[in-house]
């Protein structure tokens, strides 16, 4: 098979890894720089030539992200890091080699990282699983805390709109944009698409689902670890409030318009976000650069969408883990789920209420080996993945048994909206008088 895509932009060659192609590092915005920082992603122009597509591209500017408990699990090996910078706005696509006639169903994965850090291409995260399973995955990168979600008086009356931040979600937005419009020149279906996403990434799915401007663009969607009704992690931020945040921020640089805050270098800017978590700390905040409810990315609060019906009505995958954020040792003990599964459980309950979809629900249980961390916030990722090959961990094989079920599942949930397929146990939706939830553990 041809590894050169013919696209709307240009033409782009990949590498064939395994028996699946993978297109690296393919723009799908200019790049967020200069005059173009804290604005909307804007469109490129395309290309003469073709596109060597051979490397992943820098991630998002963010924090060191590579210490403690999480640095371990996913950032300490070299191979699979890469470097920082502002000209971020990329995703990578992997597509099988060889395929039929028909075309492929499309899992467009957006990260998590409490949108303050995290990239596409993280050790845990691949497509070759997928491929092979018959589904094209692609994953991007989009701008992350100041860069993709300051919000400031100033940017509200530049956008002639009166709204600012919300860059981040607008680059995941212009990334599934470039998807359905090109995807086709890489085997996939644009009207089969499926958005999914973990704990930031999970609530940026919901976020996506809760605007009127995703359009059609989204088939059906999988939130993990992030997706709710009444309880879980979203805030229902308003533009005042994220402005308040942005105009501390401003006050801590010390620049005077917006002429100097887009001239600050990128050490400036990290030396000034440095100064505002302590400030933060002392105000007792932590996540401050998030989405907010601008009127114009979302018009209203997420389970406010919800109750107005303004959400997608998708097919949706939902769950957490265990030992999830926002749940305790002793809650666990005392056979307490947390708010992020009672979350998952409400939210398929109200879309049912509402005569919508209800959800496919999960609990992830599995205690990895290796330490007393057990099923942690984002344990899953290696098996939904197909990835174990990567974890430091003692996993067995009853571990990859598990990864087997997993992809069964999501692949095939990707393909028709439904999980269920031969050789799985039977995965029946959620529902309010039978509250199914699919639980993954070893067997044994």
């Amino acid at each position: 098979m041809n590894v050169i895509a013919e696209t709307a932009k240009g033409r782009i060659r990949g590498v064939v890894q395994n028996g699946v192609i993978v297109y690296k590092g393919v723009p799908y915005a200019k790049p967020p720089v200069g005059g173009l920082r804290w604005r909307p992603p804007q469109e490129t122009e395309g290309w003469d030539g073709i596109y060597e597509a051979d490397h992943f591209s820098a991630k998002a500017l963010q924090g060191d992200g590579g210490g403690g408990f999480y640095g371990k699990e996913f950032y300490e090996v070299p191979e699979y890091q890469v470097p920082a910078g502002e000209d971020c706005l990329y995703l990578n696509i992997w597509t099988p080699q060889e395929r039929g006639e028909g075309k492929l169903p499309v899992a467009f994965w957006i990260h998590g990282g409490a949108f303050m850090n995290g990239y596409g291409s993280e050790m845990e995260f691949d497509g070759e699983a997928y491929a092979k399973r018959g589904v094209i995955l692609v994953t991007v990168n989009y701008r992350l805390n100041v860069y993709g979600f300051l919000a400031h008086p100033w940017l509200s009356e530049e956008s002639g709109m009166g709204i600012s931040g919300n860059y981040g979600i607008l680059d995941q937005l212009a990334a599934l944009k470039w998807v359905r419009e090109n995807i086709g020149a890489f085997g996939g279906d644009p009207e089969n698409i499926t958005i999914f996403g973990q704990s930031a990434g999970a609530m940026s799915v919901q976020t996506l689902v809760s605007s009127e401007l995703i359009g059609d663009m989204a088939a059906r969607a999988i939130m993990q670890s992030g997706g709710s009704y009444g309880k879980g992690l979203h805030s229902d931020m308003p533009l005042s409030e994220a402005e308040s945040y942005g105009e501390l921020f401003v006050r801590l640089s010390g620049a005077r318009d917006l002429a100097q805050l887009r001239a600050m270098t990128v050490s400036q800017i990290g030396e000034t976000m440095d100064k505002l978590q302590q400030e933060l700390v002392r105000m007792g905040k932590w996540l401050v650069f998030m989405p907010n409810i601008d009127g114009y990315v979302l018009k209203q609060g997420y389970y406010e969408t919800v109750d107005q019906k303004k959400i997608r009505n998708i097919p949706y995958l939902l769950g957490s883990n265990k030992n999830d954020i926002m749940i305790s040792e002793k809650d666990t003990a005392d056979g307490e789920r947390g708010p992020l599964f009672e979350g998952c459980l409400a939210f398929s309950e109200r879309m049912e209420a509402l005569r919508q979809n209800p959800s496919y629900v999960y609990y992830f249980t599995r205690q990895l080996p290796g330490d007393d961390a057990g099923a942690f916030h984002s344990a899953e990722l290696w098996y939904m993945f197909g990835t174990l090959n990567r974890c430091w961990r003692p996993l067995t094989e009853a571990d990859r048994e598990l990864s087997e079920r997993m992809l069964g599942y999501w692949t095939n949930f990707m393909k028709t909206g439904d999980p269920n397929g031969e050789g799985l146990p039977r995965w029946e939706l959620c529902r309010r008088e039978a509250p199914f939830v699919m639980e993954f553990d070893v067997k044994g």
